[in-house]
C-alpha cells in the first residue's frame, strides 16, 4: 500500500504544499529531538497491534445508550455481506483483519467469567446472555455454542488471525462476601472446550484466565493465592492437551487492573514456566457523560485546557452522580501531563515483572480510553487518536509486547461501525466513500513502526510527544511526533545522538570549525554513503476541516476514503529532502521516516 514511486511521491507533494500554503511563512517554536539509535531500550511483538471481541449483547446499555448491537462474539453476523466477501474470494476489505494481514484478536470482556461452553460437560441449560438483576454486570450466564465456535474459527482461518480466548475463571466458583469469590475452580468445562478446539485443529496462539479479578477486581475479585494455584492447573490442562502438537499456545494472566501487591503474589504463587504473558487493563481517561458536542472551534479560537481532576481507572458500574462523569474528555485527551500519569502504571508493572517473574513479558490486554463503551463523539472521531498512538508509543517504551484496543467492532470505541462493519466508526457509507479513521492509526503504525525501540530526547514543549521505532521492514528509524498545542507549529531538527557524541571527540582532536559543521548539519546520516538518496518521508495526519471530532482523517492534505471497490487507499507519504525544514502542525500527529538514519540497533 506504500507507493514508493518517484511520480506518486510528487503528485502527493503537490497535494500536500497546496494543501498547507501557510507553512513555507508561518514562524514557528524551534525544537530539537534527539535520537539514540546505538541500543534498544525495549522489543515489542511483531503482532504489536490487536483488537477485542466482546461478549456484550445488544441490550448493554449506559447513559441510556446501547451502542453494541450485534457485534459479540455470540451474535455478530459471520454472514454479513462484507465479511461474506473477506471469506469467500479472499479480497482485502476485510480491512480490521485482512489489512494486518496476522491482526491479533483477543476474546474476552467483562462477560467472560459467566460463559458457558455448551462442550460434553456442560449440565446447565446453553442459554444466551439476559438481563438479570443482582447478576455480574447486571446479565446472567450465556453459553457459546460450538457450531457458532466453529463459524468463528473458519473467519479466523481464513483471514490469518491470531486468537487470544479468554476462558471463564469463576466456574465453580461462589461468592463468599461482596465482590470476592472462592472455592476451588472447576476446570472440567474449560477443559472439553479446549479439547474439542484442538480435535477441530483450531489455532490458538495463546490461552487467557479469567477477566479483570485481579486486586479488588470490578464485579467480582479472586485473591491470588487462588488464582496462581488456578493457573498451575490450567498450564498441566495445556501442555496435556497440546503434547502431541507443534502448536503450543501461551498462557495469558490476569487480564486485570493492575494492583501491585496482587500481581507480584501471583508471579510468586506461580513460579517459572506457567505465565508467559502478564496482561493489565487501561482506561485511563474514565467515565464520560452523556452530552451533545458542539462542532469544534477552529484551531485559533480554541479555549484553554480547564483544570483536571484525578479520575479513578476504573469503577463499575458507576453512578450517574457527577463525581462520576466527566465534561473533560477531549482535554484529557490533549493534557500531555495527564496523559504521561499512565506512565507510572506501565512503570511499575516492569518491575514487578523484573522483580517476581523475569520470564514473563507484559501484555495491554484491553485498552479503550474512557471506560463503559467509550465517549460518544469522542471515542468515535479523530481526537481519540491523540490518546491511541501516545498510548501506543508509551506502552511500546515500557516493553510491552502487545497492546490490545477495545475493539474491533462494539461500543464507541470499535475500529469498525457496529452496524455496517465497515471501518466508519459512526456514519452510514455513502457512495462507497467511507471514512475510516479509527484503523488507519493502527494501520499506519503497523506498517511503519519496526518492533525495535529506541530513545529518544527532546528539548521541545510537553505538548510535543515523540516516540521512535527502527522502521519495520527497511533500514531506518521511523519517528513518531504528537502535536497536542492547539496553537503552536513546531520547526524540528533531527540529530542522531551518536554522530553527536563523534563530534565531540572530533572536536577535541582538532578538526577545524568548518568540517565540525557540515558533519553536525548531517549528523543523522551517520556513516552512510553520500550518493545514497537524502530524504524523508513523512505522513502527515490532521482531522478534516480541522473539526477534532470530525470522523474523517486527512493524510497529507487527502482525505482518506475506501476507493470505488472497496479497498484500502494507498495510504502516500511526501517525500521531502532530509535537509529541508520539518514543520509539525498544531493538533496533527505524524509519522517520519528516515530511510539513511545510521542506527546499529537497527541492524
Amino acid at each position: 500500500m506504500i507507493n514508493n514511486q518517484p511520480m506518486g511521491f510528487s503528485f502527493s507533494l503537490l497535494l500536500f504544499l497546496a494543501s498547507f500554503p501557510v507553512i513555507l511563512a508561518q514562524e514557528g517554536t524551534r525544537a530539537t529531538i534527539s535520537i539514540d539509535g546505538t541500543i534498544a531500550v525495549a522489543v515489542i511483538d511483531d503482532n504489536f497491534i490487536c483488537a477485542t471481541l466482546d461478549w456484550w449483547p445488544h441490550d448493554k446499555c449506559n447513559y441510556n445508550q446501547c451502542p453494541w448491537g450485534y457485534s459479540s462474539v455470540t451474535n455478530l453476523d459471520l454472514s454479513h455481506p462484507l465479511l461474506a466477501k473477506a471469506i469467500q474470494d479472499g479480497t482485502a476489505f476485510f480491512v480490521a483483519i485482512i489489512a494486518f494481514r496476522n491482526l491479533r484478536i483477543r476474546i474476552g470482556g467483562s462477560l467472560q467469567d459467566q460463559v458457558l461452553y455448551d462442550a460434553e460437560s456442560l449440565k446447565a441449560p446453553c442459554h444466551p446472555f439476559r438481563k438479570m438483576k443482582g447478576g455480574l454486570f447486571g446479565f446472567s450466564k450465556g453459553c457459546l455454542h460450538m457450531n457458532r465456535w466453529d463459524e468463528l474459527n473458519h473467519l479466523f482461518s481464513r483471514t490469518g488471525a491470531i486468537v487470544t480466548f479468554g476462558l471463564n475463571a469463576l466456574y465453580g466458583r461462589h461468592q463468599i462476601r461482596k465482590g470476592v469469590w472462592g472455592g476451588a475452580w472447576d476446570s472440567s468445562n474449560a477443559y472439553d472446550f479446549m479439547n474439542y478446539t484442538v480435535l477441530k485443529g483450531y489455532k490458538i496462539d495463546s490461552w487467557e484466565y479469567g477477566n479483570e479479578l485481579s486486586g479488588s477486581g470490578v464485579s467480582a475479585s479472586v485473591s491470588a493465592e487462588l488464582y496462581g494455584k488456578d493457573l498451575i492447573k490450567l498450564k498441566d490442562v495445556v501442555n496435556n492437551l497440546y503434547k502431541n502438537s507443534d502448536l503450543k499456545p501461551s498462557l495469558v494472566a490476569p487480564g486485570g487492573f493492575f494492583d501491585k501487591q496482587w500481581y507480584a503474589k501471583l508471579l510468586q504463587v506461580t513460579g517459572s514456566g506457567i505465565v508467559n504473558f502478564v496482561t493489565h487493563h487501561i482506561y485511563n481517561l474514565g467515565a464520560v457523560t452523556l452530552r451533545l458536542f458542539p462542532k469544534s472551534p477552529s484551531l485559533s479560537s480554541r479555549p484553554l485546557f480547564s483544570p483536571l481532576v484525578p479520575v479513578k481507572q476504573r469503577t463499575d458500574p458507576p453512578s450517574m452522580s457527577a463525581a462520576s462523569m466527566d465534561p473533560n474528555l477531549v482535554n484529557k485527551i490533549l493534557d500531555p501531563h495527564y496523559l504521561s500519569k499512565v506512565s507510572e502504571t506501565f512503570s511499575n508493572l516492569s518491575q514487578t515483572i523484573q522483580q517476581n517473574g523475569p520470564w514473563a513479558s507484559a501484555w495491554v490486554g484491553e485498552s479503550g480510553g474512557a471506560y463503559n463503551s467509550g465517549g460518544r463523539h469522542v471515542s468515535d472521531t479523530f481526537v481519540n487518536s491523540f490518546w491511541y498512538l501516545d498510548q501506543l508509543g508509551m506502552a511500546s517504551r515500557y516493553n510491552t509486547k502487545v497492546y490490545c484496543r477495545q475493539t474491533l467492532v462494539g461500543g464507541h470505541y470499535g475500529l469498525l461501525n457496529t452496524t455496517t462493519l465497515v471501518p466508519n466508526p459512526d456514519y452510514y457509507r455513502q457512495v462507497h466513500k467511507t471514512p475510516f479513521m479509527l484503523l488507519e492509526y493502527a494501520l499506519l503504525w503497523h506498517r511503519l513502526m519496526g518492533k525495535v525501540v529506541v530513545a529518544v530526547g527532546s528539548n521541545a514543549s510537553p505538548f510535543l510527544r515523540s516516540y521512535a521505532h527502527c522502521s519495520k521492514g527497511r533500514a531506518g528509524i521511523t519517528l513518531l511526533l504528537i502535536n497536542l498545542s492547539n496553537q503552536t507549529d513546531f520547526i524540528i531538527s533531527v540529530q542522531n545522538s551518536m554522530d553527536m557524541r563523534l563530534t565531540v571527540e572530533e572536536n577535541i582532536s582538532g578538526e577545524n570549525s568548518f568540517v565540525r559543521g557540515l558533519k553536525r548539519s548531517v549528523s543523522w546520516v551517520g556513516s552512510r554513503a553520500s550518493d545514497e538518496p537524502m530524504y524523508r518521508e513523512e505522513y502527515h495526519l490532521t482531522a478534516k476541516d480541522g473539526n477534532l471530532r470530525s470522523r474523517t482523517m486527512v493524510l497529507n492534505g487527502i482525505p482518506l476514503e475506501l476507493t470505488e471497490d472497496e479497498n484500502i487507499p494507498n495510504m502516500d507519504p511526501v517525500r521531502l529532502d532530509v535537509n529541508s525544514p520539518l514543520y509539525i502542525n498544531p493538533l496533527s500527529i505524524s509519522f517520519i521516516v528516515f530511510p539513511n538514519f545510521d542506527a546499529p540497533a537497527c541492524a
